[in-house]
C-alpha cells in the first residue's frame, strides 16, 4: 500500500482543482491506497470529502492537524469570527474533521507540540505529512508559499512530485 500527500492552497480553489482533487483521490482509494492530507479547507478539505465518500476511512485516511483536534475546532471559529474565513467554512471542515474523529479517532495525527494554528505549526505539519508520504500530489493556485513548502520538503527528501498549477486573477 502506498500513501499520498495531498497538498494544495487553502485560501483559493478553482473549479477545475477541485475536480483534479476529486479525480485523483478517487483513482487512489479504488486501488486500495492511501490518502495523507492537512485538514485545510480548499484542496485538502475536497480530498477528505472524496474519502469519506467513496474510501475505507479506517485504513485510507491520514488526517494531519497543526494543534489539537479541539484547539484547531476553536481556532477555525475564532477566524471565522475574524472575517478571514466565513462561518459555513468553519462549520463545514470542522464536521469533517469531527466525522473522521468519530470514524476512526486513530486517524488524526495532531500532537506535535504545538499549542497555536500559525505558520510555524502549519510546516511542521507538512513536514510530518511529507516525511510519511510515498508520493505527494501538489495542488498549487498562484504558486502559494505553503504548497510550495510541501513541494520542497518532498524533493528534498527524494519523494515522488506531481504538480498541477492553476491561476486564479485576483479581483
Amino acid at each position: 500500500m502506498k500513501w499520498y500527500a495531498i497538498s494544495g492552497t487553502w485560501k483559493t480553489i478553482t473549479k477545475e482543482a477541485e475536480k483534479d482533487v476529486q479525480e485523483i483521490v478517487k483513482n487512489i482509494v479504488s486501488r486500495g491506497d492511501g490518502i495523507i492530507t492537512g485538514g485545510a479547507l480548499g484542496v485538502d478539505s475536497v480530498a477528505v470529502q472524496t474519502v469519506l465518500e467513496l474510501g475505507n476511512v479506517k485504513k485510507q485516511l491520514r488526517l494531519y492537524l497543526p494543534i489539537n483536534l479541539d484547539d484547531l475546532i476553536e481556532h477555525f471559529f475564532r477566524r471565522a469570527s475574524e472575517g478571514v474565513i466565513t462561518k459555513e467554512q468553519a462549520d463545514e471542515v470542522t464536521a469533517q474533521w469531527k466525522k473522521v474523529a468519530e470514524i476512526c479517532p486513530e486517524c488524526i495525527k495532531d500532537d506535535w507540540g504545538f499549542k497555536e494554528a500559525n505558520q510555524e505549526s502549519y510546516y511542521a505539519r507538512n513536514t510530518k505529512i511529507i516525511e510519511d508520504c510515498d508520493v505527494l500530489y501538489a495542488f498549487q493556485v498562484n504558486d502559494s508559499p505553503g504548497t510550495q513548502d510541501a513541494i520542497n520538503k518532498a524533493k528534498s527528501l527524494g519523494k515522488q512530485v506531481i504538480v498541477k498549477k492553476y491561476k486564479i486573477n485576483p479581483s
